[in-house]
């Protein structure tokens, strides 16, 4: 029986093997079966060695060990490189193979939401700029893919962070972006304000930042899918705010990391999202 994982602290809101259990069913991989695992600091090496011994095919790593998992890991793929943080492993020949998947999926929603926009406006915006909350694992994929957008058009990526050295490690990474106290949010027009920390998974979690007078046109965007409408969303659509949660970045992820242990590409059909739905 091939064996897959995902890790990370808290996992019970996980819904990654509602989606690549449902996928290895369609794709008649009877042969395997996905599960979710807690796992503390201390697991990660032997985490590294059942997938090395084959025990285990396949791991998707989530927070808080994005980062953390990487001494373990033989080699990384360019986004994973670029990023320092990894939420895919794989066996490939004798070495253990640490991919990022999280940059294709949220580039893939923007872009998305970008073209709905501009089909719907028909015109060209000369500039964006980007306010992202967190400095975590999952941060620096978002920032590469906002860069992406950014030196397309120019324009800002800011980041507020609670813990001064984590966001101050990211600027190392990324020198071009720009820090912000946390508590206070740039005073320009920003296209997006994302949330990547774990703000939000439980229902009374708050994020003590004053939107009340942030353009309508701001897009706001949570990482988080479940719960599928977090107290940062739910306070940005009454205002009026158009609002994303992470529920197509997660799909989009999850098909790339399906397709580099298995080579079949999934699809993500209407079954796929009526599962997260539920």
């Amino acid at each position: 029986m091939k064996k897959y994982l995902v890790i990370g602290n808290p996992i019970e809101h996980s819904q990654s093997p509602l989606i690549h259990n449902y996928w290895i069913k369609k794709y008649r991989l009877f042969d395997s079966i996905y599960e979710k695992r807690k796992t503390e600091n201390k697991d990660l090496k032997n985490i590294i060695k059942e997938l090395k011994d084959e025990k285990i095919a396949g791991v998707n790593v989530t927070v808080p060990f994005k980062k953390s998992i990487i001494p373990y890991i033989d080699e990384l793929d360019q986004t994973a490189n670029n990023t320092q943080s990894v939420n895919t492993l794989h066996k490939v020949g004798n070495k253990i193979v640490g991919y990022n998947t999280d940059t294709l999926g949220f580039l893939k929603t923007v872009h998305d939401y970008y073209n709905f926009i501009n089909s719907e406006l028909d015109v060209d915006v000369p500039s964006r700029n980007f306010f992202i909350l967190g400095a975590g694992g999952v941060t620096p994929s978002i920032v590469t893919s906002l860069q992406f957008l950014v030196g397309r058009s120019p324009g800002v990526i800011w980041v507020s962070n609670r813990t001064k050295n984590n966001a101050n490690q990211l600027k190392k990474l990324f020198p071009k972006i720009e820090l912000i106290e946390w508590g206070e949010r740039p005073t320009i027009f920003c296209d997006i304000v994302v949330n990547t920390t774990s703000v939000g998974l439980k229902n009374d979690d708050k994020i003590n930042i004053d939107f009340t007078d942030i353009d309508k046109k701001t897009l706001f965007y949570d990482l988080i899918y479940n719960p599928k409408e977090t107290n940062f969303l739910r306070d940005a659509r009454l205002r009026g705010n158009k609002t994303i949660n992470g529920q197509m970045m997660f799909l989009a992820q999850a098909k790339e990391a399906f397709r580099i242990w298995t080579n079949i590409t999934p699809e993500i059909d209407d079954e796929v999202i009526k599962l997260l739905n539920k």
